[in-house]
C-alpha cells in the first residue's frame, strides 16, 4: 500500500521534499529536485545560508545562480532553520557533515542530531534517505532505531529508509549532481525500489540498486579508500624517487601510456576535501569492532597524513641551500584550496603546511585567487589581494600548493628566488633554475 502510494506521488510530482543540510551536497541536490518539479524545502542550522537561499543568492560553485533565483522566485525552493517543516514532507534527504573528532574517530553528531529532530515530525508514508558518507551499518544500527523510537512508526510499514551516498566532486566541469550515477540501498526491496524511483525522476544518470544500506555505505567508503591507497602509493614513491634522483612525475607520465591496467594518481603535499582524507578512518574504526585491522589502508593513511611534514622538510632543505633557516624566512604559499580552481579549502593540506611552517618560526603569507580568506582552528586569515613582483622578490621561498589555472606561473618563475612546486603545475616552464618539484 505504502509503495504504490509513494510511487504515484513520485510520478505525479506531488512529493514534498526536504533536504537537511545546505552545503556542497545538500544545496545542489535541493536545486535538482526543485528543477525536476518537486516542491523542495532546505534546512540548515546556519541562518546565513537560509537567508541567502531565500533571497535567491547562490554560495556553492556547482549551483547555477540563475537556476537558484528562478526556483526561489517561482516558489519551488525555499529554506528554513525550523525543523517542524518536516511534518509536511514526504521525502527527507540527510546531507549533513560527518567529520572526524580530535581523536581521528567518526563524529556522527550531526547525523544523530538531525535524525532525532526528524523523528519528532516524521509522518506515515514518508521516505528518509541518508546521503552523508559514514561507516557501514549507520543506517540500520543508528538511524533506524532513532527514527522508530522518536516517531513511534515502524520502518518498512509506516516509512521507508535507505542510504544513497553523495557523489560530489567540486569544480568538476563534466559531472554534476544531475548526471553523476547514483547508488541506492534501502531496508527492504520496496524501500529500495521507491527511493530509486525518486532519484530516477530527478537525475539524468543511472541509478544502481543494491541489496542493503550497508552495501551502499561500504561502496562509498571503497570509492574513496581506493583513491587514498593509490595516492599513498605515489606519495611514498615520490619520496623514494627524490632520494634516487628520479622524477616521479615523469615516471607516472610514462606509466599512464599503458592503455589498460593502470590509472594515474599524483603525489602532493597531502590529502584534502570532504571525503578522501576522512573515509578510511571511518572504515578502520568500524573494522576494529570485528577484530580486524585494515593494515594496508592504515599504512596509506599514515603516508598521506605525513606529507605536510615532509613538504616542510623539503622546503627547509631548499632554504638551507641559500643559507637560510626556516625560522624567520618569508614564505609565500600559492593556493590554499584543496584542489585546483575551486574555493573549497576543507581539510586542505596547505593549511597544515602553513601551521607547521609558522610553528617553526616562518613568516607565511598566501595568495589564492579562489580563496580570499580562510578560517582554521578558529583563526581567520586573509590572503594577498594580488600577486606582485615585489611580493615574489621579497619572499625567500614560494611554495605552490594548489594547481590553480588562473595564476601566471611564468611571472612567478621570473621574479621568485626559489620555488617549491608540490603540484608540478610549472612543468611547461622552460627556465627551471629556481624551481624544485616534489
Amino acid at each position: 500500500m505504502i509503495k504504490q502510494h509513494l510511487l504515484q506521488k513520485i510520478k505525479k510530482r506531488e512529493l514534498s521534499i526536504a533536504v537537511i543540510g545546505l552545503g556542497y551536497v545538500g544545496l545542489p541536490l535541493a536545486v535538482e529536485k526543485a528543477k525536476a518539479g518537486y516542491k523542495t524545502t532546505g534546512f540548515d542550522v546556519q541562518q546565513k545560508k537560509v537567508d541567502m537561499v531565500n533571497q535567491g543568492i547562490n554560495y556553492i560553485g556547482d549551483v547555477v545562480q540563475e537556476d537558484l533565483a528562478s526556483l526561489v522566485k517561482n516558489g519551488m525552493l525555499r529554506a528554513t532553520s525550523d525543523f517542524s517543516f518536516v511534518k509536511d514532507c514526504d521525502f527527507i534527504a540527510i546531507c549533513v557533515p560527518t567529520p572526524l573528532d580530535e581523536h581521528q574517530q567518526p563524529d556522527i553528531t550531526y547525523v544523530r542530531d538531525s535524525v532525532m529532530e526528524i523523528a519528532k515530525y516524521l509522518k506515515k508514508n514518508s521516505i528518509v534517505v541518508l546521503e552523508s558518507t559514514t561507516y557501514p551499518g549507520t543506517t540500520e544500527e543508528l538511524v533506524k532505531p532513532l527514527l522508530e523510537e522518536g516517531s513511534g512508526l515502524v520502518c518498512g510499514e509506516d516509512f521507508y529508509l535507505g542510504f544513497s551516498p553523495e557523489r560530489v566532486d567540486p569544480g568538476n566541469l563534466l559531472y554534476k549532481t544531475k548526471n553523476t550515477p547514483k547508488v541506492v540501498g534501502g531496508i527492504g526491496k520496496d524501500a529500495t525500489e521507491v527511493i530509486a524511483a525518486m532519484y530516477r525522476a530527478v537525475l539524468s544518470s543511472d541509478v544502481t540498486e543494491v541489496s542493503s544500506p550497508a552495501v551502499a555505505e561500504m561502496e562509498k567508503i571503497l570509492e574513496n579508500t581506493y583513491r587514498n591507497v593509490n595516492i599513498g602509493l605515489v606519495n611514498e614513491l615520490a619520496k623514494l624517487c627524490h632520494e634516487m634522483g628520479i622524477s616521479i612525475w615523469e615516471v607516472i607520465d610514462a606509466a599512464k601510456t599503458k592503455p589498460y591496467g593502470f590509472q594515474a594518481f599524483y603525489p602532493g603535499p597531502g590529502l584534502g576535501g570532504h571525503c578522501i582524507p576522512l573515509d578510511p578512518y571511518y572504515l578502520s574504526w568500524k573494522a576494529r569492532e570485528y577484530g580486524f585491522h585494515t593494515s594496508m589502508i592504515e599504512s596509506s593513511m599514515m603516508i598521506n597524513d605525513r606529507m605536510p611534514e615532509y613538504t616542510v622538510e623539503r622546503a627547509s632543505k631548499i632554504l638551507n641551500r641559500f643559507k637560510k633557516a626556516l625560522n624567520g624566512s618569508k614564505i609565500l604559499m600559492l593556493g590554499v584550496a584543496y584542489k585546483q580552481d575551486i574555493d573549497d579549502y576543507r581539510e586542505s593540506p596547505a593549511l597544515k603546511v602553513i601551521e607547521i611552517l609558522e610553528g617553526q618560526g616562518a613568516e607565511v603569507s598566501y595568495y589564492d585567487p579562489w580563496v580570499a580568506t580562510y578560517q582554521y582552528k578558529g583563526k581567520i586569515v586573509e590572503g594577498l589581494k594580488e600577486l606582485t613582483k615585489e611580493t615574489l622578490e621579497g619572499s625567500d621561498l614560494v611554495m605552490v600548493t594548489a594547481a590553480h589555472s588562473n595564476v601566471d606561473y611564468a611571472f612567478v618563475q621570473q621574479y621568485a628566488k626559489a620555488i617549491f612546486d608540490t603540484k608540478n603545475v610549472m612543468k611547461t616552464i622552460q627556465d627551471r633554475d629556481n624551481i624544485e618539484v616534489l
